[in-house]
């Protein structure tokens, strides 16, 4: 098992590019098991998650082809369906949340799908009810077998209808939008997520042969077809990088260019973090955060403290809330972090209190900063990474506190960041990769 041996104090200075979206890659890695024909993506980030994922189509009989470090081809030509039902294919299931994904390809194309309860954060309940009645609504039977914590569903063929989601789940969409694409008739859904990496998923199915309209808004309808072909995509950068690079600027008080970020579809992020008092500056597709030695929150209008929470897009994303907190500590002002979706994933604050920020938890939701205004600085620390956006928050903590902290379970944080810490330590940080 390894650890990060991290360096606290040094100021950041040079450029940085975020990597390809993680969750962009989950989506549409499973959707070139809808077509036969080859399927060229680009810009993949080379993290455990998505390397998981594309091992796990592999087993499952998709001839993969790396063109380049961030560039695969895949064929799905033929699928082992008997390899569904197998040990191997459960394990390496349950190590990945995004393997759900697979099932809607699966039951468009073949007629069945199956998955075991899928692995992930242990951030709180994510259930999986909105994919499986978004299948029954197409007409696909499902069945759980609770001993097992195996779900399965089966259809003849799917069959367009209207539905109306009971939440606006990323995933969710993501499933039952690759589902319908091959279902006969029109499919409806409203209340559909519409972040950026759903509108990618479904402008890379309409390359593929889909008719999918309402791109980029809560109600999608999609005219089904009887095949899909090949086609060539390109991964957006990773929205959660980009905030991540933000808050390591402000938190060591550095001047920092972030590259190549695809800044229309950042959505509200560059505001929230603005409300923190950072200063961003757009230059083309970059973003210039210049150095701030102190940054003050702002109030609402009525003079109420300022509240940052969590909302499906166009709101802000809740991978960003952990980061947001932790910048906050050292802000000048006060902030009350609200995190609606999950109700596990504020439990990490209890090390921030350790390092001597002032933070008081609320309840599993919430959780008031007073900012220091850097003018006590954390104190280093011995702490572990629960997930993967708390693990990288830890880490931002940790580059600014004065000695060297030690985070162990490291391999959340690769989950989803490539090569952190060579391409940190590129820029000024001090972070050490220790076996131990």
């Amino acid at each position: 098992m390894a650890i990060f041996k991290v360096e606290g104090g040094h100021r950041l200075s040079g450029a940085i590019t975020p990597q390809g979206a993680k969750n962009e890659a989950l989506q549409v890695i499973c959707a070139t098991l809808l077509t036969p024909e080859r399927v060229v993506i680009s810009n993949i980030p080379r993290i455990l998650d998505v390397e998981q994922l594309i091992d796990l189509l592999r087993a499952m009989g998709v001839e993969v082809e790396e063109l380049s470090a961030d560039t695969f081809a895949f064929a799905a030509k033929e699928i082992n369906l008997d390899y569904l039902k197998s040990e191997d294919y459960r394990k390496r299931c349950t190590r990945l949340r995004g393997s759900v994904m697979i099932i809607g390809p699966l039951l468009a194309r073949f007629g069945v799908g199956y998955i075991p309860k899928p692995g992930g954060d242990k951030i709180g309940r994510r259930r999986l009810d909105t994919h499986f009645i978004g299948f029954q609504n197409l007409g696909a039977e499902f069945d759980f077998d609770a001993a097992e914590s195996f779900f399965s569903v089966h259809a003849k063929r799917l069959h367009g209808c209207y539905m109306l989601l009971d939440e606006a789940s990323v995933t969710g969409t993501a499933n039952i939008v690759m589902a319908a694409v091959l279902a006969k008739g029109k499919t409806t859904i409203y209340n559909a997520a519409c972040e950026p990496y759903i509108q990618q998923l479904c402008r890379m199915l309409n390359r593929m042969g889909a008719h999918i309209r309402g791109i980029g808004s809560n109600l999608l309808e999609i005219a089904g077809v009887t095949a899909l072909g090949g086609t060539e995509h390109r991964l957006l950068p990773d929205m959660i990088e980009v905030g991540s690079f933000i808050g390591m600027a402000a938190m060591n008080r550095s001047a920092l260019t972030i590259k190549d970020v695809s800044f229309d579809n950042l959505g509200i992020i560059p505001a929230q973090f603005a409300r923190l008092g950072i200063e961003i500056e757009r230059r083309g597709d970059d973003i210039y955060i210049p150095q701030q030695d102190h940054y003050a929150i702002e109030s609402f209008i009525d003079g109420s403290i300022m509240t940052i929470a969590d909302a499906p897009w166009p709101g802000l994303t809740p991978d960003l809330l952990s980061v947001l907190l932790v910048v906050a500590t050292q802000a000048k002002g006060s902030v009350l972090i609200h995190q609606k979706m999950f109700e596990s994933r504020l439990f990490f604050v209890d090390k921030l209190i350790e390092m001597g920020a002032q933070v008081i938890l609320c309840d599993p939701h919430r959780a008031a900063v007073i900012g220091q205004d850097h003018c006590i600085r954390l104190r280093a620390t011995k702490m572990t990474s629960p997930d993967i956006r708390a693990g990288v928050s830890l880490l931002i903590a940790a580059m600014s506190a004065e000695g060297t902290s030690t985070i162990q379970n490291i391999e959340q944080i690769d989950r989803g960041y490539r090569d952190i810490e060579g391409r940190l330590n590129a820029i000024g940080a001090h972070i050490e990769r220790v076996e131990e």
